[in-house]
């Protein structure tokens, strides 16, 4: 019986980043903590690579429940984003009672009290729940993909559909929370006050879905069959040992980022960032070097 074969296109790829990037852009933007600022560049991100999505989809194989779906929530992203641009003068609440909390404590130990008033702001505050309208609509389109991906010569063998579905969803969630995690890093930058906790748990979902991508790649048929040689990548088996290398420094870096971040100084925050955007391109390899050499299993 042949090997079950999984294929791989780029517009599935770009709907899973643009779905999983959006996920964790909500997963931050909930706590109401950071500026709106950073909320506008994801959906303003993950709306173009959605687009990307939709041409390659029609360019090089289409899928059609896939490429509706990417399309509707690129419209949905856009959508959102417009909607937080109109209402970023309401600021974030969360930001506004932290900045309050520091103001009392800083008094509190110095007994120096300003009467100044603060600034507050009017309208009404963006809802951060909107980022998962995009993720919905594109979650429809990667179970059509996830379907279209498994050969056809399988018919309905359910663990190969399965097996299709989890490498498509869990990868999605992969690739959006080491993308926003470097890019939340960097948004302190802009943000100095911003708790570091938000970087902290993203960094900690980022640790718990590594070990999930890796065991999705290497169930058979995956990394392993090429690891044995019963998969030929073409490479002589390089490109196995290559996907081993990614994947494990992909859960170093992981591993090194969240004790940089135990450090007390500021200073830590950017050398987590620093290590996350070598994790950002060793995970790539991980999802994407598995997902080309398995294409031809």
């Amino acid at each position: 019986m042949p090997n079950p074969t999984i294929e791989f296109h780029a517009a599935t790829f770009a709907l899973q980043w643009c779905a999983g990037g959006m996920v964790f852009c909500w997963f931050t933007t909930r706590r109401r903590m950071v500026g709106p600022g950073y909320g506008m560049l994801l959906r303003g991100t993950y709306a173009v690579i959605g687009a990307l999505g939709v041409v390659a989809g029609l360019r090089y194989g289409s899928v059609r429940v896939r490429d509706v779906s990417a399309a509707i929530a690129v419209v949905a992203c856009t959508g959102v984003l417009i909607m937080s641009i109109a209402q970023r003068r309401a600021g974030v609440s969360g930001a506004t009672a932290e900045h309050d909390r520091r103001s009392e404590r800083i008094a509190e130990m110095t007994g120096i009290r300003t009467d100044v008033p603060r600034t507050r702001t009017s309208g009404r505050e963006f809802w951060p729940h909107l980022d998962l309208v995009p993720v919905v609509i594109a979650v429809v389109g990667l179970v059509a993909a996830a379907a279209a991906a498994v050969d056809s010569s399988f018919g309905d063998d359910p663990a190969v559909h399965l097996l299709s579905l989890g490498r498509i969803l869990i990868g999605a969630a992969f690739l959006g929370a080491i993308t926003d995690a470097m890019l939340l890093g960097h948004w302190y930058l802009v943000q100095p006050g911003l708790p570091r906790r938000l970087l902290n748990e993203i960094v900690a979902a980022l640790g718990a879905v590594w070990p999930l991508e890796v065991v999705v790649m290497l169930v058979p048929t995956g990394m392993v069959s090429v690891l044995t040689g019963t998969v030929d990548d073409g490479w002589g088996g390089t490109l196995g040992w290559f996907w081993c290398a990614c994947a494990i420094t992909t859960g170093v870096l992981v591993w090194v980022t969240r004790a940089a971040l135990r450090e007390r100084q500021y200073s830590a925050v950017m050398a987590a960032t620093g290590l996350l955007y070598l994790a950002l391109i060793t995970a790539f390899g991980t999802d994407v070097v598995a997902r080309a050499v398995l294409e031809g299993a």
